[in-house]
């Protein structure tokens, strides 16, 4: 299929995707500017129109029995709600002084929707409040919302996740950061399916955006391929990538390296993550990339570094074809320089995802070991039995024997599913 065949395609699909013609629609009614309550609520009597306009499902004064319940506030209606702080994290449209405004700069958007539902996907992780409303108990989702959509997205673009896997997933990372088995059991299992609740909203919001494919399998739309490719700088087909060659210098005998191949509009800070996952190392301690003496890392103030900011920077805009060389430079204590060469300039192809690993040589060396001489004195004496420091090096690195360390080991799959746990 052609590129310009493909684009059209995607054109189309987010033409008719409704979150788009409901963003598009939304903003238009707003337009100069509408009242909203005390709250910072659409007010009911627009709400009404709203609810028919934008078609959100959502039931007004809902009848149950022979009861009707009146619906006092816009706050209720969950469908109408979601338009308006996916609109407002799009940046269409904003609040000023009790009243809601559309955004001049975010008009052009609205005659291109491609445009427009890709700034409604990178929204996408904003919407904690109108997708998992609080509760009397709030879930480990919502309070993990952003990096869990976010990790969600990546993990589909590696291929298709049963349902099962997708909750099993945002539950391992929502949960992470708390001591969730310190709790009583019953209240454990009351977290997991409010989780799991919560996971198939977002699901379903995704669906609903054109993202991915609903079933007992979810799988990336191409629309949505396309969209996450975009999020993660990843190469499309006929886009280009790049084959590097990553290596730790001075380290012989054997030396330590890795052949990638990554996207060319990747930016350093993920480059930075990509190298460390595939070479071995921890991410403990700072790191910078150099070309021509000009340094790209993470600006902090408490240092006192010269760097540019690596997350405003894509690797295309360092290399100037075959044969450029980067410095990378990770832990300024131990000093671990590599060195990194563009060996071939790529196409990508539409089956391709980036990155990978294609081959390598020697283990990394361990974290915090003090650089080049301290691993050459950590082998010797891993090497030597009768060395008195022996023992406690063997606990160091966590082996109970000399030949559980091997300076040679390098398992290109177990390199690839680490990058894969980046992308």
């Amino acid at each position: 299929m052609s590129a310009e065949v493909m684009d059209e395609q995607l054109v189309i699909s987010a033409r008719e995707c409704d979150v788009v013609r409901r963003l598009q629609a939304f903003t238009e009614w707003v337009g100069a500017g509408r009242k909203l309550t005390q709250t910072d609520r659409i007010r009911m009597v627009d709400a009404r129109t709203l609810v028919e306009l934008l078609d959100t499902r959502d039931e007004i004064d809902p009848r149950i029995g022979t009861r009707t319940f009146k619906t006092t506030s816009s706050q209720e209606l969950t469908g109408l709600n979601v338009v308006l702080e996916w609109a407002l994290a799009a940046r269409l449209v904003r609040r000023v002084h009790g009243r809601l405004v559309a955004v001049k700069k975010a008009q052009p958007l609205l005659d291109d929707p491609l445009q427009l539902w890709e700034r409604a996907l990178e929204a996408l992780p904003a919407l904690r409040v109108a997708i998992c409303p609080p509760g009397w108990i709030e879930s480990v989702l919502s309070l993990q919302f952003r990096p869990v959509v976010t990790a969600l997205l990546t993990r589909l673009y590696g291929g298709p996740l049963t349902l099962n896997e997708i909750c099993a997933l945002s539950w391992e990372l929502a949960a992470a950061p708390y001591r969730i088995e310190d709790a009583p059991a019953d209240r454990q299992q009351m977290w997991r399916r409010l989780n799991d609740n919560e996971t198939r909203r977002v699901l379903t919001v995704l669906a609903m955006l054109g993202a991915v494919r609903a079933g007992d399998v979810m799988e990336l739309t191409p629309l949505g391929l396309w969209g996450v490719r975009r999020l993660l700088g990843e190469a499309g087909p006929g886009e280009p990538a790049y084959q590097i060659t990553v290596a730790v210098m001075d380290v012989l005998d054997p030396p330590v390296w890795r052949r990638l191949q990554v996207s060319a509009g990747i930016r350093l800070d993920r480059l930075h993550s990509i190298i460390q996952a595939a070479m071995g190392w921890e991410d403990y301690h700072p790191h910078h990339f150099t070309v021509d003496d000009v340094r790209y890392g993470e600006p902090d103030p408490d240092w006192e570094l010269d760097f540019l900011d690596e997350r405003e920077t894509v690797l295309a805009d360092l290399v100037s074809g075959e044969g450029t060389r980067i410095g990378y430079t990770y832990d300024f204590g131990d000093n671990w320089e590599h060195s990194m060469v563009v060996e071939r300039v790529l196409v990508a192809g539409e089956a391709d995802r980036f990155p990978r690993c294609l081959a390598g040589e020697g283990a990394c060396p361990p974290e915090d070991c003090g650089g080049i001489g301290g691993y050459e004195r950590l082998r010797e004496i891993l090497a030597d039995p009768s060395d008195p420091e022996h023992e406690s090096m063997l606990d160091w690195v966590g082996v109970t024997a000399s030949a559980d360390f091997d300076p040679a080991r390098f398992d290109v799959e177990r390199a690839n599913e680490a990058l894969a746990r980046v992308r």
